[in-house]
């Protein structure tokens, strides 16, 4: 099992982001979500994921964001970009603190790591991050936000 702080790596992220615990609840998604499979996640700004987005998705703005799944899932199940500065956005939004908000962002862009989809499959996505989201006690999930 990696290092947690090989698990979240910071680059132009704001400081006083709670840092130690951002990487503990890497290492909790780590064990619970991903079954000990490795991942790496960046947190960053918005120039770095519209950069992200149009270069891999070709869409040309900024968003909260991203995941990659690796082509050898055996050896890590891939890569999440998170925006700090939407997620700052969103957390103000939604009447939460930042670091839940990239708690919700980094559990989102996992489950897409572990292959869902919420755009395809029929809510499966949408209920089993309702399900992690209440056993961490994060505030409404981005699949649930979706429909509101």
């Amino acid at each position: 099992m990696p290092a947690q702080e090989s698990l979240l790596l910071f680059r132009r992220a704001p400081t006083g982001l709670p840092r130690r615990d951002l990487k503990e609840f890497a290492g909790v998604l780590q064990r619970e979500v991903a079954g000990g499979r490795e991942f790496c996640c960046l947190i960053t700004d918005d120039r770095e994921l519209r950069r992200l987005n149009r270069d891999f998705r070709l869409k040309d703005y900024p968003t909260d964001v991203l995941s990659f799944p690796s082509d050898e899932p055996t050896e890590s199940l891939g890569d999440i970009a998170i925006s700090a500065d939407r997620a700052a956005e969103q957390a103000a939004e939604f009447d939460h603190s930042i670091a839940e908000e990239i708690k919700i962002l980094m559990l989102h862009g996992l489950l897409h790591l572990t292959g869902m989809d919420h755009e395809t499959d029929s809510g499966e996505m949408s209920r089993s991050e309702k399900r992690w989201r209440k056993l961490f006690n994060l505030p409404a999930a981005l699949t649930e936000r979706a429909r509101v």
